[in-house]
């Protein structure tokens, strides 16, 4: 059966990965009984993800026609004689309005029915939610006949239960760390330097033969841990307790199992050493220090600036960005804020005005981690309006080439596992992460 692109706009894309058979017609009976059967309009609405009732009935309303699908043979009828590329056309509008996202594109979507009683779309690749005009009588077939539930959404809504679970139980952790951690403190603030005085206990010999844990160390003079024998008589020598930090180490060590005494150590570490300025605060910093009293960051973001106002063209910005002083992360960071500066809302349709700029920063070296970590650091310090059309956003960069998928993994998995793990702008990115993730595994599928 012959195949074709899903949406009439995607018509010459040799590459366009959503298909569907095209229509094939026949016209049944004569006189005032003639109709026509759509042959293979099952295949046409799994391939759409939509009920073949759905189109069945579309055909019918736009037609002023009667239309019936049987569910039991998949028979598809429409009431007169219509000729395949007349209906072929109603089908195109009726992707475009049920069944493409009107952010996107992409006919990878789901249509849901809120509570109150509005039809709308969830894209898959994007999250967009596309509204749709409850003016059309189909709406109200569609609300009458809601479509099936998923089967994964049970999956789904179990998979999120349990990573509810799992973050209650990081957040436990992370409590019982910071409370480990003060305990620590405060032991060693109340012993500080000094050297505590204990009474002597005799060492009991365990079915091992080591001696037991807890027994006190004696200090001499000498500062160096000495063994004393038991025999000799040593009722002169002075014990006292270690405060030293590898006594303490070593004492967290045998009371506390293995993965809490790490947690432990690190805290004893991060108190007892000098606490060092962040690269962060360093660059602060050395900004501050500029001639002017300027940042350089600042001083990057208003050179391109003035670059852009001059109405320079793209073709020459590559060269212009190589000639800056500074890494290629800090060019294309300034070279982002300076392209969308001020942009909230609508920041999607921005940067598909102006992609062309942006090929140049791919250009760079390191190019397309540096360009998604630009669009974070705008998101999460410039525009958090920005964040919520961050998948657009990538998806509109995935569709122009300028992007590819394994950069954009490496991109979100690093990130989530960051130090901006918590940003809001991970669960903004994650339906389009998802859509890469079923897309490979689907084409995967077909090589197979």
């Amino acid at each position: 059966m012959a195949l074709q692109n899903i949406g009439a706009s995607n018509r010459d894309d040799a590459f366009y990965r959503y298909k569907m058979p095209r229509m094939v017609t026949k016209i049944e009976g004569r006189g005032n009984g003639i109709k026509t059967n759509v042959v293979n309009m099952v295949e046409i609405a799994k391939a759409l993800g939509r009920p073949a009732s759905y189109t069945t009935k579309y055909f019918g309303c736009e037609l002023g026609a009667q239309s019936k699908f049987d569910e039991k043979t998949g028979t598809s009828l429409v009431n007169g004689a219509h000729d395949t590329a007349k209906l072929a056309g109603l089908l195109e509008n009726f992707i475009k309005k049920y069944v493409q996202c009107y952010g996107c594109g992409n006919p990878e979507t789901e249509i849901i029915i809120t509570k109150t009683q509005m039809i709308t779309m969830k894209c898959a690749a994007c999250g967009f939610i596309s509204d749709v005009d409850m003016r059309d009588k189909i709406t109200t077939f569609i609300l009458k006949n809601p479509p099936e539930q998923k089967k994964g959404s049970k999956d789904k809504k179990a998979m999120r239960r349990a990573e509810k679970e799992r973050l209650k139980e990081g957040e436990a952790a992370d409590e019982e760390q910071k409370k480990l951690k003060k305990d620590s403190v405060k032991k060693k603030s109340t012993s500080g330097n000094s050297k505590e005085t204990v009474t002597k206990v005799p060492s009991k010999k365990k079915n091992n033969g080591s001696d037991d844990d807890h027994s006190p160390v004696p200090i001499h003079a000498s500062g160096k841990d000495e063994v004393a024998d038991d025999d000799d008589g040593d009722d002169d020598v002075q014990w006292q307790t270690d405060t030293s930090l590898e006594a303490a180490k070593q004492r967290i060590q045998e009371q506390l199992s293995a993965v809490t005494a790490d947690m432990v150590m690190l805290s004893t570490e991060e108190t007892t050493s000098s606490k060092k300025p962040s690269e962060h605060e360093k660059s602060s910093i050395n900004g501050n220090k500029n001639g002017n009293g300027v940042s350089p960051h600042v001083a990057l973001v208003n050179e391109i600036k003035d670059y852009l106002k001059k109405g320079s063209s793209a073709a020459n910005l590559k060269s212009f960005l190589e000639s800056l002083s500074g890494t290629p992360q800090e060019i294309v960071n300034a070279l982002v804020e300076a392209l969308f500066d001020g942009v909230g809302k609508g920041f999607s349709k921005e940067v598909m005005k102006k992609k062309n700029f942006l090929a140049a920063a791919v250009a760079l070296e390191g190019s397309q981690i540096a360009l998604l970590r630009a669009i974070e650091s705008f998101c999460l310090n410039t525009s958090s309006e920005a964040a919520k059309e961050v998948a657009l956003v990538l998806k509109s960069l995935y569709d122009s080439n300028l992007i590819e998928e394994e950069f954009v993994l490496e991109w979100y998995l690093k990130g989530v596992a960051g130090a901006n793990k918590s940003s809001p702008i991970w669960n903004h990115v994650k339906p389009f992460i998802e859509w890469l993730q079923n897309a490979e595994s689907e084409s995967e599928t077909e090589e197979g």
